[in-house]
């Protein structure tokens, strides 16, 4: 007999993002009856497709790691062949050619070795910036990649005497790109942990994972399927003005649900931290109402250029060296038509941690990056396109900040929880982090339920 048949039966989960849908799937498995509800008409919440002159893209172009473990099982669990919607590359770092960049690519030989060729090999570097990383990589495992006190990012840096061109051109984008939180901002030990888990571990865990369908497609809409194929509901266009507590369990007012229908033994909060501080708001106690601490967030801006079918860039992907100074806020570069044959001639740029780029408006920024993709790239038609799409997720991630003070899964009232990548955890505010959320919010339902 499952966990649902003895204690909690009906759950729902609020919001359909990427922790909602990972805590649906792991409840549904479980036996219980779940009720994923989304506000929106699209499943995946900061992690989504969009539609964009008749092409499904994303609201944020994303790379995936081979450390996210966690993302991987759901996926194969639900159905998805991560072979062909995922393009798997070894770990790289590598620039268009010319003098402000570098060449590093991991070859497919076991950890750490892969890292010591790679190193070798790297073009771009002088003697000093290799030993310099060699050096970090070194104290970092001799550390167990563990800070006593946490830091800025920048701090860390300084510490292990790293090259001001190797934290240029390594360390700075891997930090913006991870936690996307400028260095000086952004928190060391949370930083330690995604090179850990990827750098500090076996090889496949530093493959770079690029994601060949919509990030709708990749995982949310197969959980949905999913849950409704174990007798649960997932509603769109459902959304929650407020929840409380009755003697039966927990109410939700929600036009998608009626009578009996709105109300449920448990409810998981999956929207992201301001939704979820609404939600709490009206609950009595004030360790619950005030469960969600305050955040500040970080945006991300991804600018869709099109040009015609024959554009394509030698590599599926390259690292942009960004000079805002100088007008320059690319940092990643991909080339669409080598991940989905319907979009040939379509590149994608991302500018993580954008605030200051976005102040120059969609016009603008999407002129200043076409240009700079002109030039670094040495192909002057690209200053052209044929038509461009500025797409900015103001509140895409939370600043990851050191210390962060971050809430737990479980709140102090019986059967209600929290989950996204927000809560505590070791990884920054990405897809995985989500994933690993939503799973630990059901997990915790559970082991509640049998307490």
């Amino acid at each position: 007999m499952s966990v649902a048949d003895k204690h909690t039966k009906r759950v729902a989960v609020i919001g359909a993002g990427w922790a909602g849908c990972a805590a649906a799937v792991e409840l549904a498995d479980q036996g219980y009856q779940v009720s994923l509800l989304e506000a929106a008409r699209t499943l995946g919440g900061r992690g989504r497709m969009v539609e964009v002159n008749g092409l499904s893209l994303d609201n944020g172009q994303h790379i995936l790691l081979g450390a996210y473990t966690e993302s991987l099982r759901l996926m194969h669990k639900v159905g998805v062949d991560t072979g062909s919607a995922l393009l798997r590359l070894p770990l790289q770092m590598c620039y268009p050619p010319g003098p402000d960049g570098m060449h590093f690519v991991a070859p497919r030989l076991p950890a750490p070795l892969h890292l010591l060729w790679a190193l070798i090999r790297a073009t771009g570097l002088s003697r000093e910036d290799k030993l310099s990383l060699a050096r970090f990589s070194t104290t970092a495992r001799w550390m167990g990649w563990q800070l006593y006190t946490d830091c800025s990012v920048s701090e860390l840096l300084q510490r292990f005497d790293q090259t001001e061109r190797l934290s240029r051109l390594m360390w700075t984008p891997l930090c913006i790109a991870a936690l996307n939180t400028p260095p000086e901002r952004a928190s060391a030990q949370v930083f330690l942990n995604v090179l850990r888990d990827s750098l500090g571990a076996k090889r496949a865990a530093s493959d770079m994972l690029v994601p060949r369908v919509d990030l709708s497609a990749l995982f949310p809409q197969h959980a949905a399927e999913y849950v409704k194929q174990r007798s649960g509901q997932v509603l769109t266009g459902a959304t929650v003005k407020s929840i409380r507590r009755e003697t039966a369990g927990w109410a939700l007012d929600c036009a998608a649900l009626d009578g009996a229908d709105a109300l449920f033994d448990a409810i998981i909060i999956a929207t992201g931290p301001e939704n979820a501080s609404r939600l709490l708001s009206d609950i009595p106690g004030t360790e619950v109402s005030s469960a969600v601490p305050p955040f500040s967030f970080e945006p991300i801006t991804t600018c869709y250029l099109q040009y015609a079918a024959d554009v394509r860039l030698p590599r599926a992907f390259f690292a942009l060296a960004d000079w805002p100074e100088q007008g320059l806020w690319g940092q990643f570069v991909f080339d669409r038509g080598q991940l989905h044959a319907g979009q040939a001639g379509l590149l994608a740029v991302v500018v993580s941690a954008s605030s200051q780029a976005i102040q120059l408006g969609n016009e603008a920024l999407a002129t200043a990056l076409a240009r700079q993709l002109a030039s670094m790239l040495n192909m002057p038609t690209l200053a052209t396109p044929l038509w461009q799409q500025v797409i900015s997720e103001k509140r895409a991630t939370f600043s990851c900040t050191p210390a962060l003070a971050r809430p737990e899964n479980l709140t102090s009232a019986p059967g209600l929880l929290l989950a996204g990548d927000y809560t505590a955890g070791e990884y920054p505010a990405t897809l995985e982090a989500a994933v690993r959320s939503g799973t630990k919010a059901a997990q915790a339902l559970s082991q509640s339920a049998q307490a």
